[in-house]
C-alpha cells in the first residue's frame, strides 16, 4: 500500500507540473500572445499534451489507483480519500477514450476558441461550423465510452461538472423556474424604464473603466499579489494554486456597466479560488468543488453584493469622480436603476439577473438536442433564434449576438451552462445563511467587504474540493438545496 500511494504522489507532482505548464500557455493565448504565435503555440502545446497523457496513462500510476482505491476504507486522511476518488474516477477518460482521439481532442479544443473569436468578430457562424462539428462529434463518442448503468446521455456530461446533477434534477430545477418564475418575469419585462442618454447613450473611456476596474480590486480586496487582472475577448478567471488566481475583463466603451460586473464576477470566482487552503495547492483538490458551487460565489458577488443599493452608496462617488461629464446630474437612484433594470435581452453576459437563467434554459435545452443527435449543428442558428425568442422573448438578428456570443462550446464544455442558473440558486440559499450570522448590509456600507470573504473563506471557499455541493450547502446553510430561496429573492428585489 505504501509503495502504491508513493508511486501516486509521485506521479502528482509531476502532473501539477505538467498542468502549470500548460496552463500558464493557456492563459498566455487567451491575453497577450500576439495572433501570429498561435499556430506555433499550439504545436508546442500539443507535444506537451502528449507528454502529459504519457503520465496519465503510466499503467504504474493507474495501478496505484486501482489498488489504493480497493483498500480506500484503510485511509485515515479524509482529503486523500477523495482525491483517490476522483482520480479513480477520471481514470475512465484514459482506460476508455482512445489515446488518438483524447490528444486530437486536446489540440481541437486549443485551437477552437481562437477559431470561435474570430467568427464572432466577422459574424460567420460557418467558419466555426466544422469544428464545432468536430467538438460536438467528440463529446458525443464521449458520452458512449463512459456510460455506466447509473450515467447514460447527457448526463454523463453534466455529473464532470456538478455531481448529483442529471437531466431529471435540471428538469426540475427549470421547471420550478418557468412556473414559479417566468411568469413575474413577463409582468416585470413588460414595463418600459426611461434613463438619461447619459447612460443608454454614452461613451465611457477605456481608461476610465480600466481605473474603476482597478478601484474595485481593492475594494474586494483582491490579492494583487496573487492575481492579476486582464483583457480578452470573453471575461473568464484562471487558476492553479491559492497564490495564483487571474482574471480577464471585457472594456465596452459604449456600455459601462458591462466591465464593472464582469470584474466583479470574475473576482467572486478568483477570491473562491485564492481562500483555498494552502495545503491543497499540491494535491488535485485545489479549486471549486463544482461548476454550481464556483458560480454562486461569482452570481454572489456580482448581484447581491455589487449590485445593491448599499454597495453603489458607497462607491458611486468614485465612479462618478472618473467620469465627470460623462454621469453629470446622474442621481445614485437613477443609476441604480439603470444596473437593475430587468429586460428582455439577446446576450447572456448582459442579461439582468431576472432573466439570466431563461438564457441558461436556451443553451442546457440546444445542448441535450445536439448531444442526443436531435439537432444538427448546421441547424443550430436557426433553432438557436427560435428558442430565444420563445424563452427570452427577443430574437437574434446576427450570429454575433446569437449563437456566436459564447466562448464554451469552442473548448468542449458541454453540461457546463446549466451549473450557472443552479449556480445562482445557491447563491442566493449561501446569501440567506450568512446574512442570519453577519450583517451583511452594513459590511458594505462600512467598505468591509472582507468580513463577506473571511465568512465565506470559512463556510465555503477554504474546502476547495474536499467537500461535495451537498456537503457544502450543509455546512454554510444547515439545509439541502432548496430553489425557493432563489425565486423568492428575485421576487423579492424586482417587486421593489
Amino acid at each position: 500500500m505504501e509503495n502504491y500511494i508513493k508511486i501516486y504522489e509521485e506521479t502528482r507532482k509531476k502532473l501539477k507540473a505538467y498542468g502549470y505548464m500548460m496552463w500558464l500557455m493557456s492563459w498566455d493565448r487567451e491575453t497577450e500572445a500576439p495572433k501570429a504565435s498561435l499556430a506555433y503555440s499550439a504545436k508546442q502545446f500539443s507535444v506537451i499534451q502528449e507528454e502529459l497523457y504519457k503520465i496519465e496513462s503510466d499503467p504504474k500510476y493507474m495501478e496505484s489507483i486501482e489498488k489504493i482505491y480497493e483498500h480506500i476504507d484503510q485511509l485515515e486522511d479524509h482529503d486523500f480519500k477523495v482525491e483517490i476518488k476522483q482520480a479513480y474516477k477520471d481514470l475512465r477518460m484514459i482506460k476508455k477514450v482512445p489515446k488518438e482521439e483524447y490528444l486530437a481532442y486536446g489540440l481541437l479544443t486549443q485551437e477552437g476558441p481562437h477559431i470561435w473569436a474570430e467568427a464572432k468578430e466577422k459574424n460567420d457562424f460557418e467558419m466555426f461550423r466544422p469544428t464545432l462539428e468536430k467538438i460536438v462529434d467528440f463529446n458525443k463518442k464521449l458520452v458512449k465510452y463512459l456510460e455506466t448503468d447509473e450515467l447514460k446521455g447527457y448526463d454523463v456530461l453534466l455529473d464532470m461538472y456538478e455531481e448529483g446533477f442529471g437531466v431529471k434534477e435540471y428538469d426540475l430545477f427549470f421547471n420550478t423556474v418557468k412556473e414559479d418564475l417566468a411568469p413575474f418575469v413577463l409582468e416585470v419585462t413588460k414595463l418600459k424604464h426611461r434613463f438619461s442618454r447619459k447612460l443608454t447613450k454614452g461613451t465611457f473611456s477605456k481608461e476610465g473603466q480600466i481605473k474603476f476596474s482597478n478601484y474595485l480590486m481593492d475594494v474586494f480586496a483582491y490579492d494583487r499579489h496573487k492575481g492579476v487582472l486582464k483583457e480578452s475577448a470573453h471575461p473568464f478567471t484562471s487558476g492553479v494554486s491559492s497564490v495564483d488566481t487571474r482574471i480577464t475583463t471585457k472594456y465596452h466603451e459604449d456600455n459601462l456597466a458591462s466591465s464593472i460586473f464582469s470584474t466583479i464576477h470574475e473576482m467572486g470566482h478568483a477570491i473562491y479560488e485564492l481562500q483555498n487552503d494552502e495545503k491543497y495547492d499540491d494535491t488535485m483538490l485545489h479549486g471549486g468543488t463544482s461548476l454550481g458551487i464556483h458560480e454562486s460565489e461569482s452570481r454572489m458577488y456580482e448581484n447581491m453584493i455589487g449590485r445593491s443599493y448599499a454597495f453603489w452608496k458607497v462607491h458611486y462617488p468614485k465612479l462618478v469622480e472618473i467620469f465627470p461629464k460623462e454621469l453629470k446630474n446622474i442621481t445614485l437612484e437613477e443609476f441604480y436603476k439603470y444596473i437593475n433594470r430587468s429586460e428582455r435581452s439577446l446576450i447572456r453576459i448582459e442579461a439582468d439577473e431576472l432573466t439570466y437563467a431563461l438564457h441558461v434554459l436556451v443553451r442546457y435545452e440546444l445542448e441535450k438536442q445536439l448531444i442526443s443527435g436531435k439537432l444538427k449543428v448546421k441547424d443550430l442558428p436557426r433553432r438557436w433564434n427560435g428558442m430565444m425568442s420563445k424563452y427570452v422573448g427577443k430574437k437574434p438578428q446576427t450570429d454575433t449576438e446569437g449563437v456566436l456570443q459564447d466562448i464554451h462550446w469552442s473548448f468542449g464544455s458541454f453540461g457546463y451552462f446549466p451549473t450557472y442558473a443552479l449556480g445562482s440558486a445557491y447563491a442566493a440559499q449561501i446569501y440567506d445563511a450568512m446574512n442570519n450570522e453577519i450583517n451583511v448590509e452594513e459590511a458594505i456600507l462600512n467598505n468591509k467587504i472582507e468580513l463577506i470573504n473571511a465568512w465565506l473563506k470559512e463556510h465555503v471557499h477554504r474546502f476547495g474540493k474536499s467537500k461535495t455541493p451537498k456537503e457544502i450547502l450543509m455546512i454554510s446553510t444547515k439545509q439541502a438545496f432548496d430553489p425557493s430561496y432563489y425565486v423568492n429573492y428575485l421576487k423579492r428585489k424586482f417587486s421593489e
